[in-house]
């Protein structure tokens, strides 16, 4: 069981005393989980009841590459924070409801409430990448959120009342990032170099309490360690090994983190044990910073990353997801609890998600339905596009192919004579050609389409301000791969990448499953009305109000 520093940073006797109270309080707290959590569920339902539930801290986490089943797959081996969320306000038919099912515009719309088309994050490559806003430590590639367009939730907090503050964690940087949109609040991600750090878009220096937690060296005291089952071999139905997991490499338990303190602290994001320092790390800040204590309402952001890396290395399907699942059910019940013995549980409300889920490979036999998946040749994409550029005497420098979307310097050409139109007739027809692509479209042809029933055509206008608008923008089918793709993969607009969970737990929400359809932009907005705060512009999202105690006294927004 790691030790999570509910005190990190307090200096003064009577603070070490009371952390020594606070780690006993917790150690009986993690003992008696079943109890603990029946005692929060009634603590509760009863400031609902009492009215006293205007919520001093919102805790708001992203676990990255969550799919939407994984809580039912595993439901009867899970008895810690999951297993806890999930007995709140969860909505079922919950989806990222945009085309490029990545990271980046994931966590963008969390606590926006609003599209990729409305944040500008349209996908990881032009995420928070940053070479302006240089790493505080150096070490690493600089970020910021200057692509970032509009506000989030703690903009609306600190509109009603000043003094609200947000801390945002997470191994990635854009996960620790978009979260808070462009607000000056702080955001500590993991370089993957045994340190927590931050860029200079935020502070030119490290606060103490986190200096005093990376001083700790937790990575690199992992080192050499072994990551094995934690439940008997008999709990697990998945073999141990499967074709193409972790690129032919390492595939089988016990995995062992490298003893070499160097490597260790760079490969430990791809083992449980980096979830498990995020959740330090979170609750150090959240120690030091008073997060909570009041009056005024404060912002936790928390994006788990390890399920990616062990979805990206294993597959959906693997012995080693599950066990992670278990492991962060866990992780998740001690940080809860932790939070717990910090603040008053009926005065914490939870919101729980995921940026995108994940995709089995074609040829792994799956319990999803990917048989119709197929691999597609990059190569013979680019081949078919040049071979129309050649045709049309188009120049290669005035088209481009990427992310899935093809654009045009219109002028160039004009300058060289080309007939536009007809060329990117012609270069929809032939990558429509192409094994394993499913439609290509004109982004000017989907406003026409009926987004009701083509739910493609749908996430792509979701997913694209008109001023970045593409010309061509080309879907892949179900469950398929490019055949340079090693690793399970996700992005595509489909229910195997953008069926997410949407969970809501604490006071002010009303316990039960929900199979409405649902987005995660729908988030921010409920939030908003719990809070009683006013967003400050027009969200693509609404209110959850079925799953609110209580109706919204203010705002909400959405449309």
């Amino acid at each position: 069981m790691p030790s999570f520093p509910v005190v990190a940073g307090v200096r003064s006797p009577s603070a070490r005393s009371a952390s020594l109270v606070a780690a006993f309080l917790l150690s009986a707290l993690v003992a008696s989980a079943p109890a603990v959590a029946a005692a929060q569920d009634a603590r509760s339902a009863g400031a609902a009841e009492s009215g006293d539930s205007r919520p001093t801290l919102v805790v708001f986490i992203t676990v990255d590459q969550l799919r939407s089943d994984y809580h039912d797959r595993f439901a009867s081996q899970l008895d810690g924070g999951l297993a806890r969320l999930y007995r709140g306000a969860v909505f079922t038919n919950a989806h990222q409801d945009h085309a490029i099912t990545e990271t980046a515009p994931g966590h963008a719309s969390t606590l926006s409430g609003r599209f990729p088309a409305s944040t500008g994050i349209l996908m990881n490559s032009a995420g928070v990448s940053d070479p302006q806003s240089r790493l505080v430590g150096g070490g690493g590639p600089g970020a910021s959120p200057f692509r970032f367009r509009g506000s989030t939730l703690i903009d609306w907090m600190r509109v009603a009342d000043p003094r609200s503050r947000a801390l945002s964690i997470s191994r990635k940087d854009r996960g620790a990032i978009l979260p808070l949109g462009r607000a000056h609040q702080p955001a500590f991600w993991y370089p993957g170099d045994g340190r927590f750090t931050t860029s200079d878009y935020y502070a030119d220096t490290l606060p103490t309490w986190l200096q005093e937690f990376n001083a700790r060296r937790l990575p690199q005291s992992h080192a050499g360690r072994a990551w094995t089952l934690l439940l008997p071999e008999s709990a697990y139905v998945e073999p141990d090994s499967g074709i193409l997991e972790n690129r032919g490499q390492d595939f089988l338990f016990p995995h062992v983190l490298s003893a070499d303190t160097a490597r260790a602290v760079s490969s430990i994001v791809a083992f449980p044990w980096m979830d498990e320092l995020i959740a330090d790390a979170a609750l150090a800040g959240v120690n030091a910073m008073g997060l909570g204590s009041g009056p005024q309402t404060d912002l936790l952001a928390v994006s788990f990353s390890t399920t990616d890396a062990i979805g990206h290395a294993y597959g959906p399907d693997s012995r080693e997801l599950h066990d992670q699942i278990l492991r962060l059910d866990r992780t998740i019940g001690r940080f809860m609890d932790s939070l717990y013995v910090l603040r008053d549980s009926s005065r914490i409300v939870f919101a729980l998600t995921a940026d995108h889920g994940v995709a089995p490979l074609p040829e792994v036999r799956s319990r999803y339905p990917n048989q119709g998946g197929m691999r597609y040749d990059l190569g013979a994409m680019r081949a078919a596009a040049s071979a129309v550029l050649k045709t049309f005497g188009a120049p290669d420098s005035a088209v481009t192919f990427r992310d899935d979307m093809v654009r045009v310097d219109r002028a160039a050409l004009a300058r060289a004579g080309v007939r536009t139109e007809a060329m990117l007739d012609a270069y929809a027809a032939a990558l429509r050609a192409i094994p394993g692509v499913a439609r290509v479209d004109r982004w000017r042809d989907l406003a026409t389409m009926d987004t009701v029933k083509d739910e493609v055509a749908r996430r792509w206008i979701h997913m694209i301000a008109p001023d970045l608008a593409p010309e061509l923008v080309v879907t892949m089918k179900p469950y398929s791969a490019s055949t340079t793709q090693q690793s399970f993969t996700h992005g595509l607009p489909y229910e195997h990448d953008s069926h997410v969970p949407v969970v809501f737990y604490g006071a002010p929400f009303r316990p039960g499953r929900y199979d409405a359809f649902t987005r995660v932009v729908d988030m921010a907005p409920t939030l908003a009305a719990v809070l009683g705060v006013q967003p400050t512009e027009r969200l693509d999202g609404r209110v959850l109000e079925a799953a609110l105690r209580n109706p919204p006294m203010v705002g909400g927004g959405g449309r």
